[in-house]
């Protein structure tokens, strides 16, 4: 397929684009509706996590399996029938009785929308000349980072206006647009090359490893980690499957993924930072909403719309960024300052008190914003610039399972920092709860001075009074614990920023289109 012009290029992207969304916003779309699903279908907590965690497992293993599958079955075809999937799959969750049925359709429409995503990226980059895939990339990012921002908007407005089965439904008519346009416009590759004798092994072993490695993200913090003995299991048959899953694909002639390609310096590297891009991006995301709904009182809704200012200076900056990478700015630079806006971000909200209100979350939110169109075009272009364009499948894949494992990972650890600094906070804010502290014996006797006033003996205003205190001391927890989330998010950016320094960039090099 050689590069198109005029309408033919715009309307193949923005077939890609539509098609691509779908799956980006679905990551976050469900989240808000959960609370929903359990008492429509009677699922506990623990049930419902499984919505969320089918999803994550299914996207992670097909993703690096997707240059393998489009090489073989042809691009076009197997863009289609990942639309055809995921569509389908969106009907049968909507239509799903019970919580077992939501989560075996949420696990297909997860690998239909894997795959559309670890195709999308080189029909894009064959459409676009090459002098302008810089402004290609741009476009295409604008998805890969609103969409995960705008889902819990959407699926909130949704879940409040209408119900959580149309989470679902709205994909339906989206699903059939795009797959029309797919069938009249798209074609195949150029650099298809169809595999020869199917690894069977190979795509055993990397199911088995990535999607037990997945699992145990998704579910470790809920389960204590190494103290549950499926999830340390689990975590051994990763690691054992991985290394042989590696051995294996160095070995076979047909690998359904081709390990080799990392010898690429920057390749490899790159996957590092998209790893901490995913880190930033859903670790944010995660932790955010958590703080505004949870802590300050807002509302879904409220939360959903503080994120569309940080969305819209996102579609307001990827152009430029395109730009500026046509004029040969060094992407390096370019990275380097999306870093440093992301941990102002950082810094700035874990300054937060309980008294912050929407207009103090606006700015660091379009810092945010501005940070990841400054990240996610150069650093796609410092991981995939040098490869071949034979490379670019299984490129691609590699490092879109490496932002999205960079995702999984930031939660986990996210949570599990959320759930060790709880207690120390907890126990700190206790232990200065002492009559001979000032302070304290200051607000103590103020509590009962004021409940006596208003008429309670002296013993009930103890008690009210104690309770009071209490409620402080879980408040303040809470505030302290996603103040250090935020913090240590910060931190975790700012030290990566060498590894940006380490890759070479090639001067007129393609810019592959990346995702997820």
């Amino acid at each position: 397929m050689a590069a198109e012009s005029g309408f033919q290029k715009w309307i193949i992207t923005i077939t890609v684009i539509l098609a691509s969304l779908l799956e980006l916003i679905d990551t976050t779309v469900v989240n808000v509706s959960l609370p929903q699903i359990m008492g429509n279908l009677g699922a506990t907590l623990e049930d419902v996590g499984w919505v969320i965690t089918a999803y994550s497992i299914a996207n992670v293993v097909i993703l690096p399996m997707s240059g393998w599958l489009a090489n073989r079955f042809g691009r076009r075809s197997y863009f289609a029938f990942s639309i055809v999937l995921f569509t389908v799959a969106s009907f049968f969750c909507g239509n799903a009785h019970t919580i077992w049925e939501l989560v075996v359709f949420r696990f297909i429409q997860g690998i239909g929308g894997g795959a559309l995503l670890g195709t999308a990226q080189a029909i894009l980059l064959e459409t676009w000349p090459k002098e302008q895939h810089g402004m290609a990339q741009a476009l295409f990012g604008l998805g890969v980072v609103v969409g995960p921002t705008i889902g819990p908007t959407l699926g909130g407005y949704i879940t409040d206006h209408w119900t959580w089965p149309w989470v679902f439904f709205v994909n339906l008519p989206l699903g059939v647009i795009a797959l029309l346009l797919t069938l009249q416009y798209i074609k195949d590759g150029i650099h298809s090359n169809k595999p020869g004798s199917v690894d069977w092994l190979g795509i055993f072993l990397l199911t088995v490893a990535v999607g037990s490695l997945q699992f145990v993200l998704e579910r470790g913090e809920s389960e204590d980690w190494f103290e549950t003995n499926y999830i340390t299991a689990l975590s051994i048959l990763a690691v054992v499957a991985g290394v042989v899953f590696i051995w294996h694909e160095l070995r076979t002639d047909s690998p359904v993924v081709n390990l080799r390609i990392l010898k690429n310096r920057s390749l490899f590297l790159g996957m590092f930072t998209t790893f901490v891009l995913g880190f930033g991006l859903y670790g944010s995301v995660f932790v955010f909403p958590i703080f505004c709904q949870s802590l300050l009182g807002f509302s879904a809704q409220q939360t959903g719309m503080l994120l569309i200012p940080g969305g819209l200076s996102t579609i307001f900056m990827m152009p430029i960024v395109g730009k500026m990478l046509q004029r040969k700015v060094s992407p390096q630079i370019m990275a380097t300052f999306g870093f440093s806006l992301f941990f102002l971000f950082t810094y700035t909200m874990s300054r937060s008190n309980l008294n912050s209100g929407e207009s103090d979350f606006y700015l660091p939110l379009i810092l945010r914003g501005i940070g990841m169109s400054f990240l996610f075009v150069p650093l796609t272009m410092l991981a995939l610039g040098s490869l071949a364009p034979k490379d670019f499948h299984q490129g691609t894949g590699l490092n879109n399972m490496m932002r999205q494992l960079g995702g999984s990972f930031g939660i986990a650890l996210i949570t599990t920092l959320i759930h060790i600094r709880k207690g120390y906070h907890r126990d700190h804010l206790i232990s200065n709860m002492d009559i001979y502290n000032p302070k304290f014996a200051a607000r103590w006797n103020e509590l009962i001075a004021g409940f006596t006033a208003k008429g309670f003996s002296l013993e009930q205003a103890q008690q009210m009074a104690a309770k009071a205190m209490d409620g402080m001391v879980i408040k303040n927890t809470y505030l302290l614990t996603y103040l250090d989330a935020f913090w240590a998010t910060g931190i975790f950016l700012v030290v990566s920023i060498p590894l940006i320094w380490l890759q070479k960039s090639k001067k007129n090099a393609p810019v592959p289109v990346d995702s997820h």
